[in-house]
């Protein structure tokens, strides 16, 4: 992997290090992820300016609130309407490992006989 040189003060590295060391992570490591969260943060400080923003405008506001509640009316399709969202996710993720349950069972059957195929022998040593 390519690296660049990023000069930082005597106490921004015994800091860095420090982390690192706490993290047990590499110093390089820690610096990405803090870059990481600092956009993301930078991202929803955006985010929350253009809403406070939308909400000085009660008319655009307003147009909003009528598209979420568009988009509410679509949420419980098919689902009963005392289901929490919680519920449906829990009984959601039984199915999905009720299939990767079969999935794994099936997974090394002979397709033909539909049986576990014999073991194979351990490969040989390679001759020199």
């Amino acid at each position: 992997m390519a690296g660049s040189t990023v000069r930082l003060s005597e106490t921004a590295r015994a800091c860095l290090r420090r982390l690192a060391r706490a993290e047990k992570t590499s110093m390089q490591t820690l610096v990405e992820k803090a870059l990481e969260d600092y956009r993301r943060k930078r991202f929803l400080l955006g985010v929350n300016a253009a809403y406070a923003k939308l909400r000085e405008d009660p008319e655009s506001w307003e147009e909003v609130r009528e598209e979420r509640d568009a988009w509410d009316a679509t949420l419980p399709d098919g689902l009963d309407p005392e289901e929490t969202s919680h519920d449906a996710a829990r009984r959601q993720s039984k199915r999905a490992a009720a299939v990767r349950d079969k999935k794994s069972r099936t997974r090394n059957l002979d397709p033909v006989s539909n049986r576990k195929p014999l073991q194979s022998r351990e490969p040989r040593a390679k001759s020199r």
